[in-house]
């Protein structure tokens, strides 16, 4: 079945319900309950003390950096921050050598709360709490799962990295808005310093609980939790199968049975690991060795003044200054020129020319560029000193070296051309290419396009870049008007 090509929601008569898990590990310097370090790589079982191995008589004693990460993503998630317990999550699995694991169960640090997608659609957040990491397995031989494998292997570097879990709201309908929530997700985690969001390394996870439902039913179908997805393209992958599997399901007079499922990335497919553990499976219960985190008023007004301009608050600032909607200031904030871009607007350059250059040519990043070079610059293209193209030759050496633009134009021997002289250049190509000339003048907006690309391209050709292109196409109408 090829699912990239048949999105869930393109299926007539259904609905897709999506609700994500986002594992992200916080960027502490030890681990959640002891001084071993928390960093990624390093040779197998070096990261490790007695509490990240379990042995007998080591106790946990909380990380206060952890907590202070956990109330940020908190506060950056307009969730309530509250008083918490520590409970023990309690299954067993080699990778995780107490048998149990330290989380946070009815009493969470961080209740109910919100996330803001660009386009301004508003997603819950359920929760998002404090626990540990567990170690790593490796199934060596058969594909590399257990139930193949020839013998396995435990790296318990990571057992102890301390986790938030952030807990969505099933709010999501389709695998794009899935994408955008995660990539939203994973720009505050790293805006506000909570996490590097590399997932790559596995520093952020996402288990995706994917149903569906027919168009108009109010009543949830049963859903499949497909675990530990690391990209943003598997995500969209993974949903896209299930979301179709649960329908082909249904239709063919069978019913979903809830499960936790795998995501192949190499068959482009979900399969079944287990099914769905409910809460009452782990037999959750209070911490013994760990009081309740209580953090005082004060302290989390302080952490909340500290936080950083946040995503939305960024994409609302350029919107504002730029007079365009939030959704097309995304691409601008999300490369990190929304500084640069709001600073040239400030001082009077051409909003959608600044965003155009944001867009099209700083992919890099700004360099060396600051906003009064880039706001001198855009004025200077949209004041006919420059074409477009020399202002793209400009802006890379600008970010490159940076300067002023006036003197690098000039030494790059970039000079506006003379109206009077392109209008003669002008009227020489007219005459020498009568049939496109008459394919502009009378023929469709296809044609007309394509005839003043072509006269576009003769008069750059003949002046070697030096004409404005827009100023070309506005010969051209008065032209054709006369």
């Amino acid at each position: 079945m090829n699912v990239e090509a048949i999105a869930p929601e393109t299926v007539p008569g259904w609905e897709t319900v999506i609700g994500l898990e986002v594992h992200a590990e916080l960027a502490t310097a030890t681990k959640l309950f002891s001084s071993a370090p928390n960093r990624f790589g390093g040779q197998p079982n070096t990261n490790v003390d007695p509490v990240s191995l379990g042995l007998p008589g080591s106790l946990p004693v909380l990380n206060e950096q952890a907590v202070e990460l956990a109330i940020r993503v908190g506060l950056a998630l307009n969730c309530q921050v509250q008083r918490s317990v520590f409970s023990r999550k309690n299954y067993f699995y080699p990778d995780m050598p107490k048998d149990f694991q330290i989380s946070q169960y009815d009493l969470p640090i961080n209740g109910e709360g919100w996330l803001e997608l660009p386009d301004g659609h508003r997603v819950g957040i359920e929760r998002a709490h404090l626990e540990e990491d567990t170690g790593k397995s490796t199934h060596v031989g058969g594909g590399g799962r257990i139930h193949e494998a020839g013998y396995s292997l435990v790296d318990y570097n990571r057992a102890g990295v301390p986790l938030i879990e952030i807990v969505g709201a099933p709010d999501l309908r389709s695998a794009e808005e899935a994408r955008s929530y995660v990539a939203e997700l994973r720009a505050i985690l790293v805006t506000i310093g909570a996490s590097d969001g590399k997932m790559e390394e596995g520093s952020m996870r996402v288990d995706c609980n994917v149903s569906v439902r027919p168009v108009g039913q109010a009543e949830f179908g049963t859903r499949c939790e497909i675990k530990n997805i690391n990209s943003l393209r598997s995500l969209g992958r993974a949903i896209s199968y299930e979301a179709r599997r649960q329908v082909d399901l249904i239709t063919s007079g069978e019913r979903v049975e809830q499960q936790t499922r795998h995501w192949n990335e190499d068959e482009g497919r979900t399969h079944k690991l287990r099914s769905k553990e409910e809460a009452y499976d782990y037999r959750y219960f209070p911490e013994p060795d760990l009081v309740p985190v209580e953090p005082s008023d004060e302290w989390i007004d302080a952490i909340r003044a500290a936080l950083p301009m946040l995503p939305r608050e960024r994409r609302l600032r350029l919107a504002e200054a730029a007079s365009i909607d939030t959704s097309a200031a995304a691409l601008t904030v999300e490369r990190g020129l929304d500084d640069l871009a709001v600073d040239a607007i400030a001082e009077g350059a051409d909003a959608p020319r600044v965003l155009v250059h944001a867009e099209n040519n700083l992919a890099d990043g700004a360099g060396r560029l600051d906003g009064a070079s880039f706001a001198a610059l855009v004025k200077m293209e949209t004041g006919g000193d420059l074409t477009a193209t020399q202002t793209k030759t400009v802006l890379a050496t600008l970010v490159a070296e940076g300067g002023e633009p006036a003197i690098v134009a000039a030494d790059l021997g970039f000079e506006a051309m003379d109206i009077g002289e392109m209008e003669v250049l002008v009227d020489r190509l007219i005459a020498e290419h009568p049939d496109d000339w008459t394919a502009f003048i009378s023929g469709d907006e296809q044609e007309r396009k394509k005839k003043s690309g072509f006269f576009v391209g003769q008069v750059m050709k003949a002046t070697n870049g030096k004409a404005d292109g827009r100023a070309v196409n506005e010969l051209l109408a008065h032209r054709a008007r006369s």
